[in-house]
């Protein structure tokens, strides 16, 4: 495993490659190579800790199996690009690691690679060297941005050359010659300690101690081949590049491949160039269109016959036609599906018509009406592409069609058969969503003293409400109860002088004694809900909570309302009490007590008997625990998510910071427009069937039927496909969702997205269109997942044996030319993957640290598992955003681009912001200006800024006003109310950040990014030998 491996791990025979995937065995597979270090961790899945790449590494056939021997030799003209090179990005690696032992010496026996050091041994990092850049000519792919060598400054060329601390000079090239520094031809020249010589040696291994070559006497000449124009484009190095790389890195940025963070694949760089290319145009969503923007660039949507986007984003917009073709990319298919979504970002309603209006969608599979659909026999019916069969459209809603394609002539006029998204009334109409209040005041709630903080909120969210200008708002029908061990319910009809209360002794057998009163028009309750929440505080305890009061009580109390008056609803639970769960006890055997497997993120047979429940009666739970929660106790969130809910956590709401928190979700979770009562239904071409759905919800035997209880526009669902048959190259690919569902007002609506894609036989199509956020949010929905039922370790394993065998594929079947085998090859929009899938290797849920409680992962998996692409993207590489030192009020300053995530991008005279979905970090250098200080923090001290969660002051200052306002404008933009974090450069809570640089290594031990590409490039290569 790369992130926590053994030392002295023993090596396993490797599978056979050729059998699996039709290579050509002409040339045997070489032994797959796991360079990097390894770290003993705690861990509750297999004790069988195996590397990742350990199952797929053969046995060592003798010492000269290193980096030198990974492609046959060959050399080529610097000039040499591959026929793909438009849509491919290709780096140099060069390897740090010399062998000139004897082969004889090593036959037969079992030796780890010769660059793996042993734990045990204490082997100092080798010193790392400059890895050349190497950049195809693309005519549809902005250059990329100038290089310049990290040591060699440009008014230098022919004086002394400054090297750079952390990379050695790089020994020029022989004339006409193109040395592979992974060629077998050619060993790598590198300065090597004699104690890291020594030791080396004694592990079993013997290297050359070269020495190093002088250091680089002329300027390189950074340049393209000539295009199609036959012009040639030279890079111009860029001196702000070289002057980041001369500040020393930190140990955390640091390669132990001597691999230049600067030259990789940057995923900031790749989101900078799609928001120049669309940052605030019009993308036209058309049937078979091409790539559509980035999820993180702001554009508008224009619907022309195919689904936004934001509602439907496949994983490739070029569908293989062979199924066969399809397992050879290594990479998923299938969609990230939004059912509520709208068009752009879910603020534009959606063209709606009637269902009496709307033409019949198809008879037999029962797919919706659809821009897909094909017109046949002057309009009298259509092919499904569906099901594959023809359905006959009602003489109601007949019309001719026109035209060599058959365009009906009302196209243009009818929504179903003109846009990819639109919605249909039904003239079915059921009961309006109610919102129920159930508040703890158990002993422990009466003690904490903030019971009347709580019911002051809630008096002023209702008042609000019924303030409003919107009959919704005021119409909506309000219930309350309170619990303690017992249900406590209250009859709040107008027509009575006060409420009654109305006890439940037996909550096992919850019978309700009446059903009037219980839920009833905000605005002819208001009053009576008064008068009971400012009695609430004062109530006496009657009964001890010290072992527990469950979270299912007021659940279970909930759904008897709401099924004896057959309504959907909201269930809004704040409790306090320690959390159990119902049918655990002291002394129940617990997690361990079962020879059965289990994961920590499984809930209970009764958790989830319990929230099919909510989800048949359209009950989306969201529960506020308003104290500290003591570790090891019940985790109440399954509940929540599972229909749909959230859990929000405080610290006993004493703080003002808990106490703002509270008021924005309580306000937040009331105010959101939700669908209740929804059914997913998932339609795709005929030769395709759907094999899974991954995403928040409790699961059903058909993948593509999905029941929730409730939703809002941001719950996105990855949809998993598979071929069945060879796909139609003339017919395309369509994928259709159907939402049926409730609004608060009791409407019942279908919304149907449909998306529809081209076909290729052509591998190298499917690369090309395929983007690695829509990868990384498929792949987070579907691992986050498959941790209920399998370990973590392999999971880890099976995410990076994915990608290595995607690139050595896209090696073998998509570069026509010769490529060496020190050469990193990417697709276009795929450079940003790999930093990308090490950020989710890494995550505390898959990779658990030794800091992060049990409870704090359940709570990040099931917040990852909700995100859309935007977030899921967001928060595996957090936008690291540079502030101004100071704000001229007559010129404010734009917005700055982002960074790249790694403290080599920290400077210590500069503030920085980490935007991630979950929290904010305001990370302050220790050089930072003291007027810079006293502008936003009121204090030119540094020790005595605050650290931790804080509040910016509200200073009347052009730098206060402009970071603020920054924090609100980036916390618009996500669902939940983040914490704001104020870390010091050197202060104990700069481990908050270190787990937000993911190009960094991470404190849980997950690998660096040039590491793990290092690691994946290295692998890729060894499959195609």
């Amino acid at each position: 495993m790369m992130d926590v491996p053994l030392a002295n791990q023993n090596q396993t025979p490797c599978q056979q490659w050729v059998g699996q995937n039709g290579w050509s065995p002409s040339s045997p597979p070489g032994p797959l190579y796991n360079p990097l270090p390894s770290f003993q961790n705690l861990s509750l899945g297999s004790p069988d800790q195996r590397p990742p790449f350990e199952r797929l590494r053969p046995y060592t056939q003798g010492c000269n199996n290193n980096l030198s021997s990974y492609s046959s030799g060959s050399t080529h003209h610097d000039n040499t690009w591959p026929n793909n090179a438009e849509h491919s990005v290709q780096h140099s690696i060069q390897s740090t690691n010399t062998s000139s032992g004897d082969p004889g010496s090593c036959q037969g026996r079992n030796v780890p690679p010769c660059s793996y050091p042993q734990m045990n041994e204490g082997l100092p990092p080798s010193k790392p060297q400059h890895m050349p850049p190497y950049f195809p000519h693309s005519s549809h792919q902005a250059m990329p941005p100038p290089l310049q060598p990290p040591y060699l400054y440009q008014g230098l060329l022919n004086g002394p050359q400054l090297q750079h601390p952390k990379h050695l000079p790089m020994s020029p090239l022989s004339s006409g010659q193109n040395i592979n520094p992974l060629s077998p031809q050619s060993t790598p020249q590198t300065t090597i300690e004699r104690m890291n010589v020594e030791a080396t040696i004694s592990a079993g291994y013997s290297h050359s101690h070269v020495p190093t070559m002088s250091p680089i006497q002329q300027q390189p000449q950074w340049t393209c081949p000539p295009d199609k124009t036959g012009a040639i484009n030279q890079f111009v190095p860029d001196a702000a590049a070289h002057e980041r790389n001369t500040l020393p890195q930190s140990p955390n940025s640091e390669s132990r491949y001597g691999l230049d963070p600067e030259l990789l694949p940057s995923a900031v760089k790749v989101m900078a160039e799609d928001r120049a290319e669309w940052e605030g145009k019009v993308f036209v969503s058309e049937p078979v269109s091409r790539l559509p923007p980035l999820a993180t660039t702001s554009c508008i949507i224009e619907d022309r016959g195919n689904a936004s986007p934001f509602a439907i984003r496949a994983t490739s917009y070029c569908v293989p036609c062979e199924g066969q073709t399809a397992l050879l990319s290594h990479l998923p298919l299938g969609a990230l599906v939004s059912p509520l979504a709208g068009q752009n970002t879910g603020k534009k309603s959606l063209p709606m018509c009637t269902e009496a209006e709307c033409v019949v969608g198809c008879g037999w599979c029962g797919a919706s009406m659809c821009p897909a659909m094909g017109w046949q026999d002057c309009g009298q019916r259509f092919y499904c592409p569906f099901c594959g069969k023809l359905s006959e459209v009602p003489w109601q809603h007949y019309q001719p069609t026109k035209g060599v394609e058959g365009v009906r002539l009302d196209k243009d006029k009818r929504p179903e058969l003109s846009m990819g998204s639109y919605e249909i009334l039904s003239s079915q109409k059921g009961e309006a969503a109610v919102l129920l209040l159930a508040i703890d005041v158990s002993a422990s709630a009466l003690r904490g003293a903030h019971l009347e903080f709580v019911t002051q909120q809630i008096h002023t969210l209702l008042s609000s409400l019924n303030r409003t200008d919107s009959e919704t708002s005021s119409d909506i029908r309000v219930g309350l109860m309170t619990y303690d061990s017992r249900i406590h319910l209250y009859d709040l009809s107008p027509t009575l002088s006060r409420p009654h209360m109305l006890v439940i002794t037996e909550p096992d057998d919850l019978q309700l004694p009446v059903r009037e009163g219980l839920l009833v028009s905000l605005k002819d309750c208001i009053d009576s809900i008064d008068s009971v929440l400012q009695l609430i505080p004062q109530f006496s305890p009657e009964f001890d909570d010290s072992s527990g009061v469950p979270t299912e009580l007021p659940v279970k109390a909930a759904l008897a309302i709401l099924q004896a008056l057959s309504c959907p609803g909201k269930l809004l639970i704040f409790h306090t009490a320690p959390l159990i769960e119902i049918g655990v006890t002291q002394s129940s055997s617990g997690f361990f007590g079962s020879n059965k497997p289990k994961s920590i993120f499984q809930p209970s047979e009764s958790v989830v008997s319990l929230a099919k429940q909510c989800v048949s009666q359209g009950c989306g739970v969201h529960l506020f625990v308003l104290s500290q929660q003591d570790v090891g106790g019940a985790w109440p969130g399954h509940i929540p998510y599972l229909t749909g809910g959230a859990l929000h956590n405080y610290s006993h709401l004493q703080g003002e910071l808990d106490r703002e928190r509270f008021i924005t979700d309580l306000r937040r979770t009331v105010e959101a427009e939700t669908g209740y009562r929804a059914e997913l239904k998932l339609f795709v071409s005929k030769d395709l069937r759907v094999s899974g759905c991954y995403g928040l919800f409790v699961p059903g035997p058909n993948p593509g039927r999905v029941a929730m209880a409730t939703l809002d526009w941001r719950a996105t669902l990855a949809v998993e496909l598979t071929h069945s048959r060879a796909l139609d190259e003339t017919r395309g690919v369509a994928i259709q969702t159907a939402l049926s569902y409730s609004t608060q007002t009791g409407e019942r609506r279908t919304r149907v997205h449909t998306l529809i894609l081209r076909c290729s036989r052509d591998l190298q199509d499917a690369f090309r269109h395929y983007q690695a956020q829509t990868l990384l949010t498929f792949y987070c929905k579907k691992m986050y997942c498959a941790v209920l039922e399998r370990p973590l370790q392999e999971l880890r394993e099976e995410l990076q044996t994915d990608v290595t065998e995607a690139l050595a594929s896209y090696r073998k079947h998509c570069c026509s030319a010769s490529v060496s085998s020190g050469q990193l090859v990417l697709p276009q929009y795929l450079r940003a993957l790999p930093v990308y899938i090490n950020s989710l290797r890494k995550s505390e849920v898959l990779l658990p640290g030794l800091r992060s409680s049990v409870h704090q992962r359940l709570q990040q998996r099931c917040q990852v598992l909700r995100m859309d692409t935007y977030s899921t993207a967001t928060h595996f590489y957090p936008l690291l955003l540079p502030l101004p030192l100071t704000v001229d009020s007559s010129n404010p300053p734009k917005p700055e681009e982002a960074l790249r995530c790694c403290s080599a991008s920290l400077e210590p005279r500069g503030l920085y912001l980490v935007n991630a979905p979950l929290i904010l970090l305001l990370w302050v250098g220790t050089q930072v200006p003291a007027c810079t200080l006293v502008e936003l923090f009121n204090t030119s001290c540094f020790s005595s800024l605050p650290s931790g969660e804080t509040k910016l002051p509200v200073l009347e200052n052009p730098l206060s006003v402009c970071v603020r306002m920054l924090i609100t404008t980036l916390n618009s933009q996500v669902s939940n109310t983040r914490k704001l974090w104020v870390v010091k450069q050197g202060d104990s809570c700069e481990e908050a950040l270190q787990r937000h640089l993911v190009e960094d290594k991470s404190p849980n031990g997950g690998a660096s990014y040039a590491d793990f590409l290092y690691h994946l490039h290295v692998n890729s290569v060894r499959l195609l030998q």
